[in-house]
């Protein structure tokens, strides 16, 4: 298994368990604000949170693998693409490469004689790198981020569930709105981190889009407490 491929299933992993994170505590928040005063709230609650789980989990692996799949289809066109250019116009192919190196502040001399050596030794990966920006030998497996994010949706929506149903009535919401936050500020520091990207910044917005999940769904249900 290739980094790309570790990188994807770490990626799907972490996004399935925030998924399960933020839209089950959205359920059972909505319901517990629809049902409250009732004598069965806590089964309510359950079978709603129950049902959004199995839900969630078809449709996250669903997602990853066709989203994963799309992008494998692409990459498969952009190499018969490139199969096809390098049978019928090597030349032009080996001047792109040229020009490409060149734009990297490679000599023209070194850059002439680069791209002839490395559309000799590996045309097709070559062109497919250069002119389209991957590495087919960094394929990753549709089916992996699938099962990754299958396996971590419920894992994530354990803990808004549990939270909300072991808790006293007078602890309820502020028990869940405790167990999701620090939950979403951990999977938004690792989905920030997977991405290279600004670890305060996607924590920021992670914990932002929770609570207005959560705050959302629990006044709509407040509404049909009746």
């Amino acid at each position: 298994m290739n980094l790309s491929e570790k990188i994807n299933i770490i990626r799907a992993s972490v996004m399935g368990a925030n998924d399960g994170i933020i839209s089950v505590a959205g359920i059972v928040l909505g319901v517990f604000a629809a049902t409250e005063g009732r004598t069965n709230g806590n089964w309510a609650i359950f079978i709603a949170g129950f049902a959004g789980t199995l839900a969630g989990m078809i449709s996250m692996a669903a997602g990853e693998y066709v989203s994963v799949h799309g992008q494998r289809d692409a990459e498969n066109a952009a190499i018969q693409l490139e199969s096809e250019a390098n049978r019928n116009n090597m030349k032009q192919q080996i001047a792109t490469v040229q020009a490409s190196l060149v734009s990297d502040d490679i000599s023209l001399a070194l850059a002439k004689k680069a791209a002839s050596e490395m559309m000799m030794s590996r045309p097709i990966d070559t062109a497919v790198r250069v002119k389209h920006g991957f590495n087919i030998q960094n394929k990753i497996n549709p089916y992996h981020a699938a099962i990754a994010s299958f396996v971590t949706f419920p894992l994530g929506a354990l803990l808004p569930m549990s939270a909300i149903l072991a808790s006293p009535k007078n602890l309820k919401i502020i028990s869940t709105y405790a167990a999701v936050m620090i939950a979403l500020i951990l999977t938004g520091y690792f989905a920030a981190k997977i991405g290279n990207a600004d670890t305060r910044n996607g924590i920021v917005r992670n914990v932002i889009a929770g609570l207005f999940t959560m705050t959302a769904t629990f006044f709509i249900g407040r509404l049909f407490n009746r």
